[in-house]
């Protein structure tokens, strides 16, 4: 299957390069707490020999930053550091690294009454200085509330898009053009709209495709591919992750996921008309990663699945989430959502809390207020439930 691929620049990510009509390349990301040296080396070896091209560690803390100095001592693969609300412990992990991620959403969380211009000078100064590139990664879930309210509530794409190119213009403008971006979502028909209009608009700049909280497979890896096939088969895409709700003992199918899609769309085999709009219940869940502060939070959601089956034909989503960084805003969109913390799960209705309960009891509370869901919607009581 000819694909003429965006003619994106080149990204050098340490022993690799993005864009420029080079492979594309397979990413993951660890699912250890960083902190835990031995099982995060072991499992950076584990993505890296099943054929990761990169792999990205979580870095919250001093501890984590002091943790990753061990970890990159015992590898040679490709790491690339996630960064949240702390920006500025880049200073720390960048000589260790060879790409930092930051969240354009987060910036405004740490010295607020700084502008984000000068925190993203901070991380483009640091990145230059000991040779890494940059990933603006921007997600549905944490858009910047000033790029958020110029938007209508309707539209979750526009503020994406529009964040992304206002860095891209701003790295630009400073002179720092080593970057690729990423805009993810859990709907796939939403990740194709906006990396396509992102590509119409920058095609010069690499990009990172992802179905953000994909799920768990079968399903996660069809969201996936419905996105990637439409995208990469318009030529856009330089760099992928497959996303998925995984125990940590198995987060290398994330590869084996990513590489088949990505033979099947080389040999052609892919979907010729696509059906995003299928309708019924839609279950979403963050991949397993270093800040999930309870591992029961991947078995909660093949329990949520396995429970909600009766719910199959009602078009409702829930959402599963696996930690108080991205938990709260990333199910505020979902009809029902859970975040889950160390003791607890929070429940929630689109935007609303409605309280939080033991891991134990979750499930027969999520019912309950999925049956209320079903029956404000179907205007009838459930039979024979």
């Amino acid at each position: 299957m000819a694909i003429h691929r965006n003619p994106t620049r080149a990204v050098r990510i340490g022993s690799l390069t993005i864009g420029a009509g080079h492979p594309i390349a397979v990413q993951s990301m660890t699912a250890t707490r960083t902190v835990d040296v031995e099982a995060t080396a072991s499992q950076v070896a584990d993505l890296a020999s099943a054929g990761a091209d990169i792999v990205r560690i979580a870095v919250d803390s001093e501890r984590d930053a002091e943790a990753l100095a061990e970890i990159r001592r015992r590898t040679s693969a490709n790491l690339s550091v996630d960064l949240q609300e702390n920006y500025r412990i880049a200073a720390r992990v960048a000589p260790l690294v060879d790409k930092i991620r930051y969240n354009p959403g987060h910036l405004y969380h740490h010295e607020r009454g700084k502008p984000w211009q000068e925190k993203v000078r901070f991380l483009a100064e640091v990145a230059g200085e000991h040779d890494c590139a940059i990933r603006v990664g921007v997600n549905c879930g944490s858009i910047d509330p000033e790029k958020k309210d110029a938007f209508s509530p309707d539209d979750s794409v526009g503020p994406m898009v529009a964040s992304a190119l206002e860095h891209c213009a701003w790295l630009d403008r400073i002179g720092f053009d080593r970057y690729c971006v990423s805009l993810k979502d859990s709907d796939p028909e939403r990740v194709i709209e906006a990396n396509r209009r992102f590509a119409e608009r920058r095609p010069d700049v690499p990009l990172h495709l992802g179905v953000t909280e994909a799920g768990m497979p079968p399903e996660g890896i069809i969201k996936t591919r419905i996105a990637f096939e439409q995208l990469i088969g318009r030529g856009i895409g330089d760099t992928v992750r497959v996303s998925l709700t995984l125990p940590n003992s198995r987060k290398s199918e994330e590869i084996a996921a990513a590489r088949q899609i990505l033979d099947d769309i080389a040999a052609g085999r892919v979907r010729t008309v696509v059906d995003l709009a299928q309708g019924g219940l839609n279950i979403i869940s963050c991949p397993s990663c270093s800040r999930v502060e309870n591992e029961a939070f991947v078995e909660l959601a093949q329990q949520v699945r396995s429970m909600t089956e009766y719910a199959s034909e009602y078009d409702i989503t829930i959402a599963v989430m696996g930690c108080r960084v991205n938990g709260p805003g990333e199910t505020d969109d979902a009809d029902l959502g859970l975040w889950c913390g160390p003791a607890y799960v929070n429940l929630k209705r689109g935007p609303e809390t409605l309280g939080q309960y033991a891991y134990d009891t979750i499930l027969a509370k999520l019912k309950e207020e999925l049956d209320r869901l079903i029956r404000e919607r179907t205007a009838e009581p459930l039979s024979g439930r």
